[in-house]
């Protein structure tokens, strides 16, 4: 046996003569418990038939530093896999959102309570310029309805000392102070709730202010020239038909005009409630119109507590336009939804009901014009 180097064994089932051995570097065999062979960057390729290659036997690595290991695409390098997209923030809406503690909301509630009392200080001082003639305007239903209807001096009269004081020089500028100084109010009452409000929702502020404004504002004219000056006269009728000598005190007549006022300018506010109920998801247009019997019954409620009269004329007089503002606010909440679902608003409908509704009145007024009716403000409210 000579000394020249041997070759390992051939594995089982290969012939010897069918191996070629290059000369070069030593082909290295990995014993395996199964007897088969296979081999590590083999720099000749050989391959054995009916053997596989063993990758090698990854270094253990620690649970905290274990990393995962991105699979090697044929020819190509290893490619580190992408880190972990971020799970979308649920607070994207939260842009802007401003984030206050319990004190900070005090301040800031102190803070526009201050401002809207300054706003008010600033339209009562220009009320206080004008309280003459403005007493002059509210005492004009009282002068209208003695006079030109009954024939009385249209005089209030004064019990107390102070009473002329205190309702021509405090509570009237005060009561209009109220109306003027509306819009800035309203606008302090939304810039203390627009931090907790997404960025979606701050864009309804130039037009909530101005309609919650403009609204309150109408009320009180509806309340003035129509409500309270046939209501007026309904009440001052009622005894002077009995040769009763009205005798009424500036102080009863000035407290029924504010709760005339005030209470009609606040049910006027009927549509930015409803709106704002479906702005909020708490009601929906389809839900308000299937239950608008149950809303014109609490309207009618509404209507005879807040009419100062018994009377069922005044009491429509309230009545009917509560009905409409009821609609105005549903239709306002039917364009919100339309908006949020990205439909077009059906003009057809709309002209359709419109062209029924202007007939239905034409009709009527065509009657009442060819029978030479008029309408007055006590029984039977109608004559020629």
């Amino acid at each position: 046996m000579d000394d020249e180097k041997q070759g390992p064994p051939a594995p089982k089932g290969v012939d010897p003569s069918d191996i070629h051995v290059p000369s070069g570097p030593e082909v290295h065999y990995n014993q395996r418990t199964d007897d088969s062979y296979g081999y590590y960057e083999d720099p000749y390729g050989y391959k054995p038939a009916g053997t596989t290659v063993a990758p090698p036997k990854p270094a253990s690595v620690p649970a905290d530093k274990a990393v995962a290991v991105a699979r090697r695409p044929s020819g190509g390098s290893i490619q580190k896999p992408p880190p972990p997209s971020e799970p979308a923030s649920s607070d994207s809406d939260d842009d802007g959102m401003l984030r206050m503690s319990f004190m900070e909301h005090l301040e800031e509630l102190r803070t526009r309570i201050i401002r809207a009392l300054m706003g008010l200080g600033v339209a009562f001082v220009f009320s206080l310029l004008f309280a003459d003639k403005l007493w002059d305007i509210i005492r004009e239903p009282a002068t209208y309805a003695l006079t030109h209807l009954h024939a009385v001096p249209p005089r209030l009269v004064m019990t107390q000392p102070m009473e002329g004081f205190s309702i021509i020089w405090v509570k009237l500028p005060l009561l209009c102070s109220i109306f003027l100084a509306s819009p800035w109010i309203v606008y302090q009452c939304w810039a203390f709730i627009a931090p907790g409000l997404y960025q979606r929702e701050r864009r309804w502020a130039i037009p909530g202010i101005l309609s919650t404004a403009g609204l309150f504002i109408l009320g009180g004219l509806f309340a003035y020239f129509l409500a309270f000056r046939y209501g007026l006269e309904f009440l001052l009728g009622i005894g002077m038909m009995n040769d009763v000598q009205p005798m009424v005190t500036i102080t009863e007549y000035f407290d029924l005009f504010v709760d005339v006022t005030l209470g009609v300018g606040l049910v006027f506010e009927m549509p930015v409630l409803i709106f704002f109920l479906t702005l909020i998801r708490l009601a929906s247009p389809r839900f308000l119109i299937r239950h608008s019997r149950y809303a014109i019954l609490a309207i009618v409620i509404i209507a005879a507590i807040v009419t100062p009269t018994p009377d069922v004329f005044n009491l429509m007089l309230f009545a009917v336009p509560m009905t409409l503002l009821y609609f105005v606010g549903v239709f306002a909440g039917y364009l919100l939804v339309l908006r949020r679902e990205g439909k077009s608003l059906p003009w057809a409908k709309i002209l359709m009901w419109t062209a029924v509704v202007v007939a239905v009145v034409g009709a009527l007024w065509g009657v009442v014009a060819l029978l030479h009716l008029r309408f007055i403000p006590h029984w039977p409210y109608v004559t020629r």
